[in-house]
């Protein structure tokens, strides 16, 4: 399912989506901004367990609103949920002891015009009040130049735009101090592999959740081998940035609530796209997103696997996490392939 008028009358679709299943899936506005006397739903959708002490999970898309597929991926998999929850009983059973929240529209004012930034030209990935430590590439790093350049973080010391608040407090309330929590957010960046990231994207040391990052990743792996094209690493070992807010809520987390808390950030290589189809080159949306139908099919087909994965790794957490001597060895491990300097 697209976003028909880029996110504009989202709601409304979301609302008929769920239909079919609405004593078992809640739809709410998390939160409201404006844009030429227009106010734009943040739509938050959430389901299965209400128990507090249960895993949950989170999808979200958006953030970037000329990453048009990120929304897609996630509207996609929410439809697939939709269709299997009256009959597949072995989601029934799932949705019993894992919580689900989707965010699909982050952005609702980017997703309309087709750009990066939100309705004040911020970009919402480095909006968060932290900095990198080391260097970070020039304006792609985050920057306070102009917000009419990309990537502009804002104003110093402003708060947070209403998007970037609305989705910390979103992550807030429904996955921070259970026992595990997994959030994937849908983007797509330049290159030709599919990357999943997770933190820190500020600085270069080990995030404190390595072994169980690396652990999950072999869990994968292991029961999709067909699906080695995902790349899984540490940002910084791409690049550093400023203001991101994975990084923000993951060092939160880590000072504040019991459990563990595991962010990810899945960019699609768009480069295929366009290596396949060079037209799109002449459209900046096209840098982005697949143009073609049979592709764009072929994109949201690609990942249904790994989301489902990630429904399922959170409510199997006790089977996978590694405890004692384990998780030491995952440790070493993941030392060896991300930080070979500190092995």
């Amino acid at each position: 399912m697209t976003t028909k008028a880029s996110g504009f009358h989202l709601q409304d679709q979301l609302a008929e989506m769920i239909e079919p299943v609405h004593d078992l899936i809640q739809l709410d506005t998390a939160g409201l901004v404006e844009a030429d006397g227009v106010s734009f739903p943040l739509p938050l959708i959430t389901l299965g367990s209400s128990d507090p002490g249960s895993p949950a999970v989170a999808f979200i898309g958006g953030v970037h609103g000329l990453e048009r597929i990120g929304t897609d991926v996630v509207l996609a998999f929410l439809r697939s949920l939709i269709a299997r929850m009256r009959w597949d009983t072995s989601l029934q059973t799932l949705l019993e002891h894992v919580h689900i929240v989707v965010m699909p529209a982050v952005n609702p004012i980017g997703l309309m015009r087709r750009t990066r930034s939100n309705g004040h030209g911020v970009d919402l990935m480095r909006n968060a009040p932290i900095d990198a430590q080391g260097h970070v590439p020039f304006l792609v790093g985050g920057h306070r130049y102009s917000p009419h350049l990309p990537w502009y973080r804002g104003v110093a010391g402003a708060p947070m735009e209403v998007e970037s608040s609305v989705l910390c407090q979103t992550m807030r309330d429904h996955l921070f101090g259970r026992p595990l929590s997994i959030a994937i957010d849908c983007h797509s960046g330049f290159g030709l592999l599919d990357r999943i990231w997770f933190p820190y994207a500020r600085q270069h040391s080990p995030a404190p959740h390595l072994a169980e990052a690396f652990a999950l990743r072999k869990l994968f792996n292991d029961t999709y081998p067909q699906h080695s094209f995902y790349q899984m690493e540490p940002q910084s070992v791409i690049y550093c940035t400023h203001g991101d807010l994975w990084d923000y809520l993951y060092e939160e987390h880590q000072l504040q609530y019991p459990g563990v808390f595991l962010p990810f950030t899945l960019e699609m290589g768009s480069w295929t796209w366009i290596q396949k189809n060079p037209r799109q080159l002449f459209s900046l949306f096209g840098h982005f997103n697949p143009i073609l139908p049979h592709r764009l099919e072929r994109v949201l087909r690609r990942h249904l696997t790994l989301l489902t994965f990630l429904l399922q790794a959170a409510a199997a957490g006790p089977s996978w996490l590694p405890q004692g001597e384990p998780r030491v060895l995952y440790q070493q491990a993941a030392l060896q392939r991300w930080y070979p300097n500190l092995a």
